[in-house]
Order: C-alpha cells, then structure tokens, then sequence
C-alpha cells in the first residue's frame, strides 16, 4: 500500500498531512524524471481552495528548479487537465484538487501523458523521493531552468470540446447547475449557455433560496453545504423553479449527479443504466457491455438483465473502471457516486461529459429523467464500517466467512452482501442489499456480530 498517493491522488489537510514541500518535491521529481532526454513540459490545473494557489506555486518552482516548464490552466476541471494533457502532447499532468473533500483538504492528482491516472511504478519512484531515498535530483542552471506559461486557453480549448461532442440544441430545456463552488464554476455555465439551455445556477448553501445565474466561490466554501455530496439544495432549486432537470458536481468536477424533474436524485447507477440502453438501442453500446464496481446497487444488475445488458464489477474506485474499460475495449462505466465514463472521448469521470451525455438521452428519446430511470428498482442498502485490528484476518475468519454465507442463502436471489476492507482505514465495511431496509439490518448486523464474537473487533 502507498504511504502518500491513494486511488485518487496524494490527499489530506493542507500543510498538515500535504505540505509545500511535499508539493515542491514531487515537481522536483517529476521535472526530472520526464526531462531526462528532453525538455519537460506540465500543465497544471487547480479547484478554488485557497491553498490551492500555495500549492501551484510550489509545485511550479519543483518543476522549473529541475529544468520543466511549468503551463498553468488555473481554476479548472480535472478531467479538462485529462483532455490537454492528452491533446496538447505534455509530458504529464496536475492537479490540484481534494474533490468533494471540504476546503481545508487538498490533494494532488498526476496524470500520465495521455491523461490517465499516473502509473503505479512512477508513484512508487516519487514516495521514495519523497522519504528521502531517491537519488539527489541535480538543479537546472542557466538557460536550462524552466519557465512558467499562463495557459488558460487550454481551459477554453477543453469548454470548445465538450461543446462540440452535444449532438442536440438544448434550446427551451431549463436547467439547474449546482457547482459545488469549484472546478465546475469557471466551466459550466458557459457550456450550457453555448448549448442553448437556460440555466439556473445554485451556489453557497442548502439555504439560498433566490435562483442566481452564477456561482461565488471564495477558497473557503467549496463542497459547503453544495454540490454532488449535497443534492438537496438542487432538488428544491428545481423542483420550486420547475425545471427540467438539474445537474450537480463535485469539487473537481470530474463527477456529477442528476436530479430529475420530480425532484428524484439519479446517481451513478441510474446514470449507467439510463445511458447504457441509450447506447444499446441505437447498437452503439461495445461488447454489449456496462463496467460497474461492487458498489453498484443490486437493482441496477437485475434491470441490466432485464434490458439484455452485460455488465462487469471492478473495486471501488475509477482507476479500476477505467483499467477494465481500456484493457477490454468498453465505452461506458463509471461508479454509483456519480463518476462516470466515457472512454471514446475522456480517460477520466467527467461530470460536464456526463451532464451532456444525460441531457443527448432525454432530447433523442423525448423522454423525462424520471421516464428513462423509471425501470431501475433501487433496492435499499445498508452499509456499516467496524474498526478492527487485521483487516486479513476478519476477511479469512472461517466463523465470519460462515455469517456471510448463511445471509446470502437467506437472501437468495433477492439481495446480496459485500465485505470489503477499507484502502486506508483499518475497517472492515460491511454491506448488504435486500427487498427491505429491516432484511438489510439482520444481514448486516448479524455479520458485526460474528466479528465481534471472534474478538476481531477494536474496543472502543
């Protein structure tokens, strides 16, 4: 397991468990590391965090220390990072974001050259710089120090894009965009204004109830109260304006979460569904094929059969589904928290991608939201976490691997139950899925209970 680098990046309280040092080391590292035959270039975005200017600074002077020169995008989308990255032909790519994380986190996010998430044996050379072991990384002098490049048309050139892949006007549909204060706020607005549609663009808190065209993050109220994590304040924004439909991202950006005219939220799951028989229909979906994780609800799979739709289950985490999709040549998944997607034109979620693609479904089939999701039967899902001491030893325990099975002959074909040890606590998260939410709690409860039999479980 990483010391520093996550599924999703090097993340933690600013200057506490992520530092400007931390920041200043790995450009130093990764100036170099690209810059050995060649002059290194990187592109670097950021959120609207106030530390994130800190830390672009820092990692602006690693990388021109060692001789790579620094293209700086600003306030701006990870999966817009992901595109110019790729498109633009850069050595690798940053950025600077802890996603729906409040705005005391931040995080850091590298991307290889062609926009995925950096690989393993690159991140493994990079914490062992950053513990001191690597080799002493010499400075660049002269003429060989980098520069820094404002290249925020890179940002412009990704909103052209997304603008270009709608087949359809949005013209008479309304919309509601909550921006979460981040990323989303210097991107989506000028999307669906180019689009057609007309906008209604929530900001700041569950409390604000005057519909603004606009967004005002101000490095502090990221993910506050707002955005994909917090979806009541889009559901009243859209069903008190009735809207037709609403749209919710995350820090980042690189996820989104719907809500449909009636005020229903539509996750990750009912996204997948909705867009995987959009593209069945019109035989465009590959290998007949949907990526989901474990996660994913056990509804979502029974209305996949019942539409004829394969699917494949990966671990938590996009990395995994992208991994699958790639190796396997799949067009579409994505996770239940609203990451989705699509690989013919992103390496990454992307939560405007998503919102297009969403919005392309509805128009060719003339069809509300709540229409197209209406066949998904979303079972109720519990899902407890148990501090333990050896998370190997509660998944290998024969009594605990017994409570499991005796709850999946109870549940049959109608449920299931997941354990799963946590990447970076010591927890082991306990999750069943059942007709009924009380069918859930004796599952799940009856699991807790053989793990603490076993003495598996910390004392509080």
């Amino acid at each position: 397991m990483s010391k520093y680098f996550g599924t999703d990046g090097f993340r933690g309280e600013a200057n506490k468990a992520l530092n400007v040092e931390h920041a200043y080391k790995i450009g130093r590292f990764l100036g170099a590391y690209y810059g050995r035959e060649h002059k290194c270039s990187v592109v670097i975005g950021k959120d609207t965090r106030r530390s994130g200017y800190m830390f672009e600074c820092a990692l602006t002077a690693g990388l021109t220390a060692s001789g790579a020169d620094a293209y700086l995008m600003h306030v701006t989308t990870t999966p817009s990072v992901s595109y110019i990255t790729r498109t633009d032909d850069f050595d690798c790519g940053i950025m600077i974001s802890a996603s729906h994380n409040p705005y005391f986190d931040n995080g850091i996010k590298l991307l290889n050259g062609d926009g995925e998430k950096m690989e393993q044996y690159v991140i493994d050379e990079i914490e062992r710089y950053l513990d001191g072991k690597g080799a002493e990384i010499p400075f660049a002098t002269g003429s060989d120090i980098g520069k820094a490049v404002d290249y925020a048309a890179g940002r412009n050139r990704y909103i052209g894009y997304l603008i270009s892949l709608a087949t359809r006007s949005f013209k008479n549909m309304r919309v509601g965009l909550d921006c979460a204060n981040g990323s989303a706020s210097a991107i989506a607005k000028n999307v669906f204004d180019a689009l057609g549609a007309e906008t209604h663009v929530i900001f700041e808190t569950l409390g604000a109830e005057t519909v603004v065209i606009g967004n005002q993050p101000n490095g502090l109220n990221i993910n506050n109260d707002c955005g994909s994590t917090h979806i009541e304040g889009l559901r009243r924004l859209v069903t008190e304006n009735k809207l037709d439909v609403g749209f919710a991202f995350d820090g980042d950006a690189d996820r989104c979460i719907a809500v449909d005219e009636t005020g229903r939220v539509i996750d990750g799951d009912l996204i997948l569904y909705i867009y995987g028989k959009y593209m069945k229909d019109r035989e465009k979906l590959a290998n007949n094929t949907v990526v989901t994780t474990v996660m994913s609800n056990f509804g979502l799979y029974r209305a996949f059969d019942r539409a004829g739709i394969n699917y494949e289950k990966t671990d938590v985490g996009d990395k995994y589904v992208y991994e699958c999709m790639r190796k396997n040549g799949h067009l579409l998944g994505g996770e239940q928290s609203g990451h989705i997607i699509f690989s013919k034109y992103a390496a990454t979620g992307d939560g405007l991608l998503t919102a297009i693609k969403l919005m392309q479904a509805m128009l060719a089939n003339k069809q509300p939201l709540s229409v197209l999701a209406a066949p998904v039967k979303i079972y109720p899902q519990l899902l407890v976490n148990v501090r333990v001491s050896d998370k190997e030893a509660v998944l290998n325990n024969d009594v605990v691997k017994g409570s499991v099975r005796e709850a999946e002959a109870a549940l049959g074909d109608n449920g299931r139950v997941l354990l799963r040890k946590s990447g970076t606590e010591p927890v082991i998260r306990v999750m069943a899925e059942a007709q009924t939410t009380e069918e859930c709690r004796k599952v799940v409860d009856g699991i807790v209970d053989a793990i603490k039999r076993e003495g598996l479980a910390q004392q509080k």
